[in-house]
């Protein structure tokens, strides 16, 4: 387990020994033992195809389990699949003792709830829509449990804030898993019927539908991510002195949005955004962006070319929306002082000013050929004194105001290692450097 950080070392430990009393049966409550094994079976089948053929999960089986059995016996169905699945990661065995534990418990709470609410005996007569809504309660808390388990174990490896994690993962996955309950709520009803376990299966292949569907989605999603990976390695080989910046432009971007309370769509729209908005450079004389000392007017003049450079060079690109006007927009100030239009106020789009001062702070807090880094509280103070006249009251807030609750943790790269730095004291007070 060297891999593991000393802490998500004790986590595993604990979460497995936690599991160790949801397998344990009650002396008074009998299980269909038979249906133990075909379901870890069927599970266990469906997870490797699924995770192969269609980048997804198979938690339709796991929540018919839920719904048919006891607590305990439901949660051994997950075992043999998550105790035998492909792991590309090493080391291989805590991390699958892990995910076999999680799932367990998850599959137990949603049993147990299901449970509660007296909802067998609607799934045995078939009657849905009595059955619909203790359903619904299983499915929640399976998820909760899911996502509050996975999510400790990210923020313990990674060192994320938990509890933004937690929410992320949970939000993320309570559609998905809510249609896989759906399905696991038929193959139950289906269970029961007169066409018997047979019958349930059926349900299964509109879900391989929907998993192909998100499995296009997926792998369209995988060269959006390549593409944007080869343009930024791009500009990082061309000016090496500002390596990792475009990766922490996108996280601090990232981070105003979701404090703003903008939609994930338009959150990951910033991120590209961030993470694009220099890729002008490439139009750009290798021996200015390597220049040591200040540029003359005219050479800082073909710099504050970049923008329109990169407008162009992601016009083909239509997935990145509004973040092309991200790209081209970045370096305009709400004064009209700004380039390349001299655009005012409300005239940038909203996107363009979340950027500049994402770009703002980390070139400050970075150190280039030209500058210091400067600390994360004096940057604040900067961006705060230049609030109104060369950047947008409101997202210098929104940025002070989401880094004072969960600090600043910019994205580590290998040429440039950066360590995590707490929230910073606060300050009573952004910016000139070349960017």
């Amino acid at each position: 387990m060297e891999e593991i950080p000393a802490r998500a070392r004790v986590y595993v430990v604990s979460v497995a020994l936690g599991a160790l009393p949801c397998l344990l049966p009650l002396p008074s409550v009998r299980a269909p033992w038979w249906a133990v094994p075909l379901l870890a079976a069927l599970y266990a089948g469906g997870e490797r195809i699924a995770r192969r053929r269609f980048a997804g999960t198979f938690y339709p089986v796991l929540l018919a389990g839920a719904f048919l059995l006891p607590p305990y016996a439901a949660a051994l169905v997950p075992l043999p699949g998550a105790l035998l699945s492909a792991v590309e990661q090493r080391p291989r065995l805590p991390r699958r003792i892990c995910r076999a534990a999680h799932l367990a418990i998850a599959v137990w709470a949603a049993a147990r709830v299901h449970g509660a609410l007296d909802a067998r005996h609607a799934v045995e007569a078939c009657d849905v829509p009595q059955a619909f809504l203790p359903a619904g309660a299983a499915v929640l808390v399976f998820c909760g449990v899911l996502a509050a388990l996975d999510g400790t174990i990210l923020a313990l490896a990674e060192g994320l804030p938990p509890t933004r994690v937690w929410r992320g993962l949970f939000l993320g996955s309570l559609a998905p898993v809510a249609v896989h309950g759906l399905a696991g709520l038929m193959m139950a009803v289906l269970w029961h019927s007169p066409y018997g376990p047979v019958a349930a299966l059926l349900v299964l292949f509109p879900m391989a539908v929907s998993w192909w569907m998100f499995a296009q989605y997926h792998r369209e999603r995988a060269a959006h991510q390549a593409t944007i990976r080869a343009l930024v390695q791009a500009v990082d080989i061309k000016d090496g002195y500002t390596r990792g910046h475009s990766e922490r432009v996108g996280q601090a971007s990232m981070m105003i949005a979701r404090e703003l309370g903008m939609d994930e769509g338009r959150v990951e729209v910033l991120r590209f955004a961030g993470i694009l908005h220099d890729v002008g450079k490439l139009g750009v004389p290798t021996r200015l962006l390597r220049k040591d000392g200040p540029l003359t007017p005219e050479e800082r003049r073909v710099i504050e070319l970049h923008p329109e450079y990169g407008h162009e060079i992601t016009r083909g690109i239509s997935f990145l929306g509004e973040a092309r006007s991200a790209i081209l927009h970045h370096h305009e100030r709400v004064d009209g002082s700004g380039y390349p239009y001299g655009l005012v106020g409300s005239q940038i789009p909203e996107c363009a000013r979340v950027v500049a001062v994402a770009d703002a702070f980390d070139a400050m807090t970075s150190t280039r050929s030209y500058s210091r880094a400067r600390p994360v509280a004096v940057a604040l103070e900067e961006l705060q004194r230049c609030s109104g006249s060369q950047f947008d009251p409101r997202m210098v807030t929104a940025l002070a105001r989401v880094i004072g609750r969960e600090g600043w943790r910019p994205v580590v790269t290998a040429d440039e290692p950066r360590p995590a730095v707490p929230p910073p004291a606060p300050v009573h007070g952004g910016s000139g450097a070349r960017r």
